[in-house]
This record gives structure tokens, sequence and C-alpha cells, in this order.
């Protein structure tokens, strides 16, 4: 089968469980194409993005291994705006290269993108035929970076700080997932959007 037309934003703020609820979704043979997963390959040892980001930050960001020093680069975006835009300009054109890349290449139902700043980007959300929001509350979604990278408290803040409110994200969202509590009560959830989203995009192709 070819892959659909029909596609599906899914995001979610910082630890809130977008990996978990996408590999429930290839379960069901939903091609996943992951920006954090593409941007974590151009900045790998030989990655596409190297040498652009050596020369525009300088070889001080670039680690050992040949990849870019994560933990350096994050203090410098924080810290400075401007380093911010450059890095994006570096990537956003590569991420989405990839994607249209990897969307052109995928079979199955529905192309499944997750995509951690979907809300913060308009051109993204222009561009998926339906947002999925993965939901936790705040605290629970601190609590659970915090254990996950060992990260302060402070440090996550500024993090979920550059993001969009959960308000934000429930208020674009066209469907919801709670990500409370037992991680088996996702597999009943992410089925009825299978066969719901595998209706939408039968229905998308037929009106082509």
């Amino acid at each position: 089968m070819t892959a659909s037309p029909f596609s599906v934003g899914l995001t979610g703020g910082i630890g809130s469980g977008k990996s978990t609820v996408a590999s429930l979704f290839a379960e069901h043979g939903a091609p996943i194409i992951d920006t954090d997963v593409i941007a974590h390959r151009l900045t790998a040892p030989g990655g596409l993005a190297i040498a652009a980001i050596r020369a525009q930050f300088g070889p001080q960001f670039i680690d050992s291994t040949g990849a870019l020093d994560r933990a350096l680069m994050r203090e410098r975006v924080f810290a400075d705006p401007h380093a911010k835009k450059h890095l994006e300009a570096i990537l956003h054109p590569m991420i989405r290269n990839e994607c249209e890349r990897e969307a052109a290449q995928a079979q199955g139902p529905y192309l499944i993108f997750v995509v951690p700043l979907l809300i913060e980007s308009p051109s993204w959300r222009q561009r998926v035929s339906r947002v999925l929001v993965v939901d936790i509350p705040e605290n629970e979604q601190i609590i659970r970076v915090m254990t996950r990278s060992g990260l302060s408290e402070d440090a996550v803040r500024a993090i979920m700080a550059t993001q969009a409110t959960r308000e934000q994200r429930l208020a674009a969202a066209d469907d919801v997932i709670s990500n409370i509590g037992d991680p088996a009560t996702l597999v009943p959830e992410v089925d009825k959007l299978h066969t719901l989203y595998s209706s939408l995009a039968k229905n998308s192709s037929q009106h082509l």
C-alpha cells in the first residue's frame, strides 16, 4: 500500500510520552516520522548539519566524537535567542527535507509525524491533516523529565517555558490522549484512534 496523503501531527510537551504513543501506532503499521530522531541524526558524527554548526558557532560546539555538544548548545540557545534562531535556520530546512524524503518513501494507512514543537510552528499545523496531543499535568511532566534526564526542576521548567503551554496545545488539538497512570491504558486509546485515522485516510484518498 502506498502512503496516504492523510497525516497526523503527534505532539506534546517534553516528557509527555510522545515516543511511547508513536510506538503503539507503529504496531498498527503506521509509518512514524520523528523530527527529534531526524535532528539527532543530522547532528550525530558525520551528520549533514555538523559542518554548518561548526562554521556558525565554532569548533567548541562539536564534541570529541564529531557530534553536536548538546549540553553546551542547550546553554547557549537558552542564554541567547539569536543563537537559537541561527541553530533553527540550520536545522529546520534540513529536518523538513528529511521529513519529505521519508514521507515519500513511507508505506502505510496514514503517516504519523512526531513534532514536539508542532503547536509553535504554523507551517507544521498546515501540513498535517489532524493534530493529536499527548497530554499530562505539568507537575507530572516535571517529575518524569527529572527522573529520565537528571535535569534539575529549574532546568526542566526553563525548557517548558520555551514550549507552548498545556492550554495552548489542548486548544489546538483535534484529538487528545491522556497519559496518566498505567501505560497500558494507552493501548485502547491508540486502537480507537487508529480505526478513526484509517477511516479518514481511506475517505481522503477516495476524494483525490
